[in-house]
Formats: structure tokens, C-alpha cells, sequence
């Protein structure tokens, strides 16, 4: 797929997404809940009781995240956090309750239904520290050196120009700044043709980084003390119904599969001040999990 159409397709299935909560369904996108039902062990158990009694219902149902980065990331009160495909806007609200009155949280995202329900649900929260902007993570439209913090959830590994997101977040983060992001990352070698088929299930668009090319690509954008958390490593049973209907012989390939997909948190730090400090020398690490 071309660039173009890839956006076209994660628009397409994000306004989907956000119709589907208005009618009181859930926006569960990975493959395995069509198949079966009901939601599908990536999106599921995400956020605590307490964590979806300080938000709307829908806000919560609105969810296609793959991780919690509101429950990993450092936020503190009065500083600024970006999130980077918000959808239902469920981590920005959160995390504008953390970084109190005196702090302010964006949501960034390129779907006209995603964005009409975030606001409806900031609306019904109350919460005044948040704004929702229309736009897309490879042009974010904020200055240099704006924010503090850049939060993701299972949104980058939809993007065709990774270096660019990545680049355009190194961008609007102040000096010291943080990325903190969840996101699907691939484990060692897969073959092409079993890899497109599990990320088809993992992220609905089969474009996750391996954990070695995520930590190179930060690297090169200009991040340091980069490190990669598993939160949620897929086993080849998880994504057994999906695969079948696609006409695969999981058995086959299970030894494949096992440990190499998962859920991750994502770290890294904008450097103190321009240039490079002793840490840029340093080779970035992986961490082990």
C-alpha cells in the first residue's frame, strides 16, 4: 500500500471506530473481535476501575489502544503533553486530570468523527486543560520546543513515514522533554508473509517497527536513553481466529510467532541542550524482557 492509501485506510477505520460509540457499540478494531465478538486481548483490560470512573463511558469505549501510557508516563503538574493520534480522547483527559488546572494537554488527530467525539466527551468531563487539534503526526501542528511530554497509544506503527512522526516529535518537545508512547513492536526475524498477517490482526495496518529499528530511528531523530518495556507479549492463540479466516495453518507457523509481537512502552528524552552531550555517543539500549 502506498503511503496515501494507508492513511486513507486508518482514517476510514477510525471514523468507523467513532460511529460505532455513538451508537453505543465499541470501537474494538483488532481483527479477532470481528471474528469473534467481542474485544480481542490488545484492547482489552487497558485502564483501571478508578482510570474509567474519572471519564466518560464512551471515552473509554472509544479505545484502540494497545497500552496505558498515561499509567507509564512521568506527568507532572503544569507541564504540557501532546498525544499523538488521540481518537476519543481518552488519554488526553486523563492525563489533563494529572497535570491540574496549570497544565494543558493536546490530542492530535486526523479523523473528523474521532475528533466530534472527543470533544463531546471532554464536554461531559468538564475538563477545561485540553484542546483537540486536527492534524496529522507527520505535520504536528505545534511550535518548536512546546511541549514537555508526547504520549501515543498503538498509533505510530499505523504511520507510513515513521522518521518523520519521530522527527516532528523531537520537534515540539522542549529541551529535556519526553516521549512516552505504546506502541506494537516486532521481536526478532519473521518471515515477510507471517509478519504482515499477525500485524494485520496486532494493528489492523501491518506496519510495526522491529524494537532494534524503533530504537535507531529515535536515535537518528535525535532522542537519547531510549528503551523499549514489553507490556503485553501475543502468543500465536490469541490471534489463532483471525489467522485461520485468513486462510493460515497456525500450527505451523506457531514457532514463528511466539514472543515476537507484542505490546510496548517506548522511552526516550530530548537532550538538556542543543547539540550533543556525552549520552548521544552512547549506544541506545534495548531493554530485555
Amino acid at each position: 500500500m502506498s503511503a496515501e492509501n494507508i492513511k486513507e485506510a486508518v482514517r476510514e477505520k477510525y471514523g468507523q471506530a467513532a460511529l460505532r460509540v455513538h451508537t453505543g457499540g465499541s470501537s474494538c478494531c483488532g481483527a479477532s473481535a470481528a471474528v469473534e465478538g467481542g474485544c480481542d486481548p490488545i484492547t482489552s483490560d487497558l485502564y483501571d476501575a478508578d482510570q474509567a470512573h474519572q471519564i466518560p463511558e464512551e471515552a473509554l469505549r472509544a479505545s484502540l489502544g494497545c497500552g496505558n501510557p498515561t499509567a507509564l508516563a512521568q506527568l507532572n503538574p503544569g507541564e504540557t503533553v501532546l498525544d499523538l493520534g488521540s481518537g476519543g480522547g481518552i488519554d488526553v483527559l486523563l492525563s489533563a486530570k494529572r497535570l491540574g488546572p496549570s497544565g494543558k494537554a493536546y490530542g492530535l488527530d486526523m479523523t473528523d468523527e474521532m475528533l466530534a467525539l472527543a470533544r463531546e466527551n471532554q464536554r461531559k468531563a468538564g475538563i477545561d486543560n485540553v484542546e483537540f487539534l486536527k492534524g496529522e503526526i507527520e505535520n504536528i501542528p505545534l511550535p518548536d520546543n512546546s511541549v514537555d511530554v508526547i504520549i501515543s497509544n498503538c498509533v505510530i506503527n499505523l504511520s507510513a513515514d515513521k522518521s518523520r512522526v519521530l522527527r516532528e516529535a523531537f520537534r515540539v518537545l522542549k529541551p529535556g522533554g519526553r516521549f512516552a508512547v505504546s506502541d506494537v513492536v516486532v521481536r526478532g526475524d519473521v518471515p515477510e508473509e507471517i509478519r504482515k498477517n499477525v500485524l494485520l490482526w496486532v494493528g489492523c495496518i501491518a506496519g510495526a517497527l522491529k524494537d532494534t529499528e524503533y530504537v535507531s530511528t529515535l536515535t537518528a531523530a535525535g532522542f537519547e536513553s531510549v528503551a523499549i518495556e514489553p507490556t503485553r507479549v501475543y502468543n500465536v492463540e490469541d490471534a489463532r481466529a483471525f489467522l485461520t479466516s485468513e486462510g493460515v495453518d497456525v500450527d505451523a507457523i506457531a514457532s514463528q510467532i511466539e514472543g515476537k509481537f507484542m505490546s510496548a512502552f517506548v522511552r526516550a528524552r530530548k537532550p538538556q541542550a542543543a547539540g550533543c552531550g556525552p549520552s548521544c555517543c552512547a549506544p541506545a539500549e534495548v531493554a530485555k524482557g
